[in-house]
Formats: structure tokens, sequence, C-alpha cells
């Protein structure tokens, strides 16, 4: 199995794992200890990601409470930096994985890390499931389920080519054709220092 499937199987058992609560307060069961490092790190990247997918869903709702939908932003504000630094321990774990790699002359860095392609790769598991569920509706209108289905094949077309990128990605880095980097965001709205409205407020 190749790290893509790997994580793929990962990102639908922590989806298929929430949606038998649907409850985003619901704490994350983890199946797999720091002993399988990379797995443990997929299953709660896909965690958070399906957490914040339900909290955007919640938000949107126009009736909401003012005062709920602003607590509603502060968490949605919150998971996006552990999204964040989730992606950042995903792409430490491949850099130690090709740490040995002898880097060949005129490799190139890609646009994304590798951890940033897999972030996309958690989103498209989340829209793949929830567009299986609306092609799938029983109360929805046939229009609508035609509509979804014709969607959900353009995804699944993406999941494949994705794969592919990903995969191919992986193996120019473990060949010493590109190399990567880690970046940290150094997002600036949650820090004190940094966000002008913050650091007046001290």
């Amino acid at each position: 199995m190749n790290f893509t499937q790997k994580a793929w199987n990962i990102f639908n058992e922590s989806i298929g794992h929430y949606h038998q609560f649907n409850d985003v307060n619901k704490t994350i069961e983890n199946p797999y200890d720091e002993s399988q490092l990379i797995e443990h790190l997929l299953y709660k990247k896909n965690w958070i990601d399906t957490v914040q997918w339900h909290l955007e869903d919640i938000i949107r709702d126009p009736n909401i409470d003012p005062v709920e939908a602003l607590k509603l932003k502060r968490w949605i504000d919150k998971s996006n930096q552990e999204r964040t630094d989730m992606v950042e321990y995903v792409d430490s774990w491949f850099l130690q994985q090709n740490a040995g790699v002898e880097v060949k002359t005129g490799a190139k860095i890609n646009t994304e890390s590798p951890a940033w392609a897999i972030d996309r790769y958690s989103i498209l598991s989340l829209k793949v499931y929830h567009m299986q569920e609306e092609a799938t509706r029983a109360d929805a209108s046939e229009e609508h389920k035609t509509q979804c289905q014709n969607k959900l094949n353009i995804l699944l077309e993406q999941h494949k080519d994705l794969s592919t990128a990903i995969e191919e990605l992986l193996e120019d880095i473990s060949a010493g054709r590109k190399y990567m980097k880690v970046y940290k965001q150094m997002k600036m709205y949650n820090d004190e220092d940094l966000n002008p409205v913050l650091y007046k407020n001290k």
C-alpha cells in the first residue's frame, strides 16, 4: 500500500468514527498511538478537519445567536492554528524520513510541501464523503441528487489526480530530484506581539 492509499484509508476511518456521534464536542479517540507516528498524525489531522467542517456548517445558520457565533468563530480560529501545527508535524516527519537522501545537482523545490498537499487531500476526503451523502439523500429531489453525483464524479477524479501528484512528489524527494523545506507559517492574527488589535490592548 502506498502513502496516499494509507492516508485516504485513515482519513475515512476518522470521518466514519466522527459520524458515529456527529457531535463537534466529541473528544478524539485516536486508535493509533505515537509509536505509529505518521498514522497518529494523519488521524488527528483529519479529525481536526472534520470537526472544523461541521463548525463551518453550524456558524452559517442564519438564525444563530450572535454570542454563540462569536464563540464558534474563536473556536474555528483555534482549530485553524491546530490544523497548521499538524501540517508542520507531518512535514517534520517527511523531513526525518528523507534526512539521508542526497539531493541531486539541479534539484528543485516544489510549490508546496508534502504535508500541505496532504492537507488538501484530507479536505478532499471530507468533500467526497459529504457529496456522496447528498447524492444519495433520500429526501432530496432527483435533480439535486443528479447534480451532486456529477460533482462527486469530479471529486473522485480529483482524488485520482491528487493521489498521483502526491506520490510523484514523494518519489522525487526520496530520489533527490526535489527537496523540501519546512517554513513555520508565522501566523500573525493570534500573536499578541504582531496583531495590532491585540498588542494595543495589552
